[in-house]
């Protein structure tokens, strides 16, 4: 009966909820990709300026494999921009570096929903990990104790959807910073920033997206955990 787990309902939500928000962000960033700035200023050349003009001059900008791979590291002060954002001059990168900028200034600025994030890293790492193997175990065992296993699971990945919904303030927050200092610095005309806010947008989608999955598969282990007291 557990192959016939009718909660699988929930997981296949889950994914096509993923698959939407993913096929929408690369198609919107692939459109844009193609539409040039007026200022002709690459994704690391935007990033530069901008930090340079806030007075941020200790993160460095550095370019990493793979496409929309972009991403902040706080702990090294480091800014890496992805193949397709790097040396590239369309509204799309310059967006794509420009968000990445606002997690920068976050954190030199000691925004707290950030600081909040990276505090529950290690935790929601160990979730992730952890979570479901405790569940399996705790559904293998038929006394009593299998429920300690399945409770424990529960609320490590509880750990990981607090995660999640707390990166939501944090990438929303960094997409207006980064939108308003591209029009600020004159990276951007406000038209071709009207532009960049579609791929901003869509990408900020998979991020709700994620919490969307996140609560349908945490609502699935409750109805799991629920049906395994019941035996």
């Amino acid at each position: 009966m557990f192959w016939w787990d009718p909660t699988y309902i929930l997981v296949i939500i889950a994914a096509l909820i993923s698959l939407a928000a993913s096929a929408r962000v690369n198609s919107t960033y692939a459109r844009y990709a193609r539409v040039r700035s007026a200022s002709g200023m690459s994704g690391a050349e935007a990033a530069r300026r901008i930090l340079q003009m806030q007075g941020v001059y200790d993160v460095s900008v550095e370019r990493v494999a793979g496409n929309l791979t972009d991403h902040y590291d706080p702990r090294s002060k480091v800014l890496r921009l992805s193949d397709s954002t790097f040396g590239s001059s369309s509204v799309a990168a310059v967006g794509v570096a420009a968000h990445e900028c606002g997690h920068a200034l976050q954190h030199a600025r000691g925004y707290a929903p950030l600081a909040i994030r990276s505090a529950l890293v290690p935790v929601a790492n160990l979730g992730a990990t952890l979570s479901w193997p405790l569940v399996l175990i705790g559904l293998l065992i038929r006394s009593d104790s299998g429920m300690l296993f399945i409770n424990a699971g529960i609320l490590l990945f509880c750990a990981v959807v607090l995660f999640q919904i707390v990166t939501l303030p944090v990438e929303f927050d960094a997409s207006r910073r980064g939108l308003r200092l591209l029009t600020e610095t004159g990276i951007l005309y406000p038209e071709e920033a009207s532009k960049t806010k579609k791929v901003l947008s869509a990408a900020a989608m998979t991020y709700v997206a994620s919490v969307a999955a996140s609560l349908l598969q945490l609502l699935r282990l409750l109805l799991i955990a629920r049906s395994r007291d019941r035996d």
